[in-house]
Formats: C-alpha cells, structure tokens, sequence
C-alpha cells in the first residue's frame, strides 16, 4: 500500500508486521518482520477523521487525537497501528501532519521487536496509570513516568 502527503510518500508493507498477544495486560501487539532505523517510517495509523465531539459520544478504544477538533478512528483491523502498545520507553514516535498520523522509528528496532510509542500524558494519567502500566520497563521496575 502507498500512503503520500504533500512532502514525500510513505510506504510500508502489511507483510512487514504481525499481530501477537503481547506482555500481561496489555492486549495485542504489533511485532515488526524488518529492522528498522532510527528515523524511519514505519507505518501510517489510518481510520475515518471524525469530530471530537463525536469521538467523545462514541467512547472506546483506537481514537487518536490529532488535535482539538479533530480525531481518527482506528478501529479497523486493517489499521494496524492500532495495535502499537504504550510504553514508557518507546521505540517509535506517533507524529501528527495535517490530520494524518505516521509512525517513525526513535532507534533502530530489530526484526521481531514488538513496536510501542508514548501514548502522552493525558492519557497515561487517565487510562494507564489507574492500572499501573505494563510496559516492559515498568514491569522491570525501569520506570520513566513518577507514580
């Protein structure tokens, strides 16, 4: 699949990811076929754009707000960002470029890692710490975030 915005096109290859059950808690992860390098891109996270508004009537998991007006709806299984799990120490970055997400590499990532980003304060305080998190470092005790 192509993906492009008004700089360059982004590619990426669905065959180049899989889905796995990931570490306690966490649900599903996305876990990468190919090496990465740090400031590559690795995926788009894709899904309708809909209004805030209408994303807080909708509720549930897989909104990712791209500003105040705007969210996209990753619900769709062929997204498959969505199944990129927070973490404390990140491998990738989420970046917002018009009402587009992409997904970039912070380090190089071997074949086989499972790709995580920072889902950001907000939602961390609201969502994840309630439950304590269960990214791997927190779950090693490497903790980033203060409690």
């Amino acid at each position: 699949m192509i993906y492009s915005d008004i700089f360059m096109k982004r590619v990426f290859n669905k065959n180049d990811f899989t889905v796995v059950r990931a570490q306690k808690g966490a649900g599903l992860g996305l876990i990468t076929r190919r090496p990465f390098k740090k400031g590559d891109f690795v995926i788009e996270y894709t899904g309708p754009i809909i209004t805030t508004e209408q994303a807080n009537e909708k509720g549930g998991k897989y909104l990712f707000d791209i500003n105040s007006k705007w969210t996209i709806d990753g619900v769709s299984r062929s997204n498959l960002a969505r199944y990129i799990n927070h973490s404390c120490k990140p491998n990738c970055e989420a970046d917002v470029s018009g009402k587009k997400v992409f997904i970039y590499a912070l380090r190089k990532i071997k074949e086989g890692e499972e790709l995580n980003y920072d889902y950001g304060e907000e939602y961390f305080d609201e969502y994840i710490k309630p439950h304590k998190c269960k990214c791997v470092d927190c779950l090693l005790g490497k903790k980033k975030r203060p409690k």
